[in-house]
């Protein structure tokens, strides 16, 4: 015995074969299968499918993500994965590095470091020469373990970093590039 559903396809009592989503067939109204089956097939599976992001997605991410770990001076053990950068337009032009930071193993979250372009041109212009991006993440990533150390709370890490002139100065210099 056939059975025709709302998209006019026929479906036999014994077929396991389902168009509507896993939600609707456990828990539905009347009026959301309703709702659902007004929706055109391709309307459906677009909207299902369709991302909408403000934000520029990620690049120079790592094909597997490392755990590291860092002792900071406040006490807490962060450990946090790289996950990748994007052109960071806002305020200032730079680049936006982005890491998962967790204080305690439960609970993560996302930190950027914004490193402006502006803060880099100043050191460039007096030392002559351009850094390099792998010089550029170095200064990123000490500006990341600053922060760890200077923020008094692991709940403060959830804002932006952001590196500064004389960050930028001071750093380079500690790395002795």
């Amino acid at each position: 015995m056939a059975k025709t559903d709302c998209f006019g396809t026929v479906n036999r009592l014994d077929s396991t074969f389902s168009l509507l989503p896993v939600g609707m067939l456990v828990k539905s109204s009347p009026y959301q299968v309703k709702r659902f089956c007004h929706l055109g097939k391709k309307t459906m599976f677009r909207r299902f499918f369709l991302r909408k992001s403000t934000t520029q997605p990620l690049s120079g991410v790592p094909p597997v993500r490392r755990l590291k770990t860092y002792s900071a001076q406040t006490g807490y053990v962060y450990q946090y994965y790289y996950e990748g950068q994007r052109p960071f337009e806002k305020a200032a032009a730079g680049i936006e590095f982005v890491f998962t930071v967790s204080a305690d193993r439960k609970t993560w979250h996302t930190t950027s470091v914004i490193v402006a372009d502006q803060s880099l041109r100043s050191w460039e212009a007096a030392h002559a020469r351009e850094l390099s991006s792998t010089e550029r993440y170095a200064i990123c990533k000490m500006a990341l373990f600053q922060a760890f150390d200077e923020r008094s709370t692991p709940d403060l890490m959830k804002s932006e970093v952001h590196v500064r002139d004389a960050d930028v100065s001071g750093i380079i210099e500690t790395l002795g590039l």
